[in-house]
């Protein structure tokens, strides 16, 4: 497989082979993880947090993850983007690497009727907003293997789940006990709720993915439902932000986190949306070659998935989210560089609160495109005709004429 191939690929193994070749360089990583080599049972507080895998759906490995002991206090960062932050991405990588992954094989209808008593054990700890102590019992020691994604967060080492004990209450939002129970509610009809009840992403992530919500539940392989939320996150922004008043400045935002560079450009028009991605030589997925690629929608929105996969709505999310707080719309036009930096998957989060922190640095202003562009380049490292050529929304723009144009 080329290096290129790779980048689309990302470990979800197209090329056929029963490893990724990239994914096994961080190998190495799992001889230093020793707080849980070859024990039978662990207790600790769950962040909380849930797993449910995708290989051999629809009977998938789905379960709690807990740190071993580890209490409230600290284990909750395991599953915060904003304390994630603070961090280097070795630290995330030792920090996540406790997390262990208690897994039981579950059919995906499961869900519709519970009642294997480890699903609804788990269903009860994902209902919770704050660590839940927990204790697990497995068949046999814990493999020391650990997991590396290119949407999921690094996960520790993993268990074939026999027994499963929540010692204490969950912490249950009054809003959240509600829809769980309505299974009239559509799927994406309660996630709206959820969202104007200010309830966490990564909580209706974790209800979405262990099968709490809608009218047909099932079991969501997690890295279907942290794309799927941020999905649903940006629509229900975006009914909103439609019915703003355009802005009336062009304004280019720069920054990003562990080496995902962002420009983010903010065009007077109706919102429409595009992101060009580039992965730079020796980055994680890009071997010694450039690899660039490119996604949009247009005022009717995005048709079919996108080709950039879970990163094109999660940078989109920051946008919106930013054109919400000043109650106005814009088109928006997104370069992210992946830079050598960033040597290890630390999941897509790190899109979203890359493109969320450069959108908190002043903005400047420009008179035109052109003259956005030409600054925005100054500060990539990629050459501006290795990328330019993508950007079909700015060639667009730019022959636009607008209702001021006439009046």
């Amino acid at each position: 497989m080329s290096h290129n191939q790779c980048v689309q690929c990302k470990g979800r193994g197209f090329c056929g082979r029963p490893t990724c070749p990239i994914l096994e360089k961080f190998r190495s990583i799992e001889l230093s993880v020793t707080a849980s080599k070859g024990a039978t049972s662990i207790f600790g507080a769950s962040p909380p947090a849930v797993f449910i895998g995708r290989h051999d759906y629809p009977s998938v490995m789905s379960g709690p993850m807990v740190p071993p002991d580890m209490g409230g206090d600290e284990s909750s960062l395991l599953e915060d983007p904003k304390k994630l932050l603070s961090m280097d991405i070795g630290q995330i990588i030792a920090a996540r690497s406790r997390l262990v992954r208690a897994g039981a094989r579950m059919n995906v209808k499961d869900a519709a009727d519970p009642r294997d008593p480890l699903l609804l054990k788990s269903q009860e700890l994902a209902l919770s907003m704050t660590p839940v102590d927990t204790e697990a019992w497995f068949n046999k020691p814990l493999s020391n293997k650990l997991k590396f994604d290119n949407v999921l967060t690094p996960m520790g080492p993993s268990g074939d789940l026999k027994d499963l004990d929540i010692t204490e209450n969950p912490n249950v939002p009054k809003k959240v006990d509600y829809l769980v129970y309505d299974d009239d509610a559509l799927a994406k009809d309660a996630v709206s709720e959820l969202i104007s009840s200010n309830i966490s992403q990564e909580h209706i992530t974790r209800l979405l993915s262990i099968g709490l919500l809608g009218k047909e539940r099932k079991l969501v392989p997690t890295r279907w439902s942290i794309t799927a939320v941020d999905d649903m996150f940006g629509k229900e922004v975006l009914h909103k932000v439609r019915d703003f008043p355009q802005i009336s400045d062009i304004m280019l935002f720069s920054g990003g986190a562990f080496g995902n560079h962002f420009e983010i450009l903010f065009i007077p028009r109706s919102f429409s949306y595009e992101l060009i991605e580039i992965w730079m030589p020796r980055a994680v997925w890009s071997g010694d070659s450039t690899w660039v690629d490119a996604d949009r929608e247009g005022v009717d929105g995005k048709k079919g998935y996108s080709n950039l996969a879970g990163g094109y709505y999660a940078a989109r999310l920051g946008a919106l989210e930013y054109l919400k707080s000043i109650k106005r719309q814009a088109a928006v036009f997104m370069v992210r560089e992946i830079r050598p930096d960033y040597w290890a998957p630390l999941g897509v989060w790190v899109v979203r609160e890359a493109a969320r922190k450069a959108l908190q640095n002043p903005p400047q202003k420009f008179e035109s495109i052109d003259s956005a562009l030409l600054e925005m380049s100054s500060r990539l490292k990629t050459p501006i005709g290795s990328w330019k050529p993508k950007a079909s929304l700015v060639k667009e723009l730019k022959c636009q004429k607008t209702l001021d144009f006439f009046l």
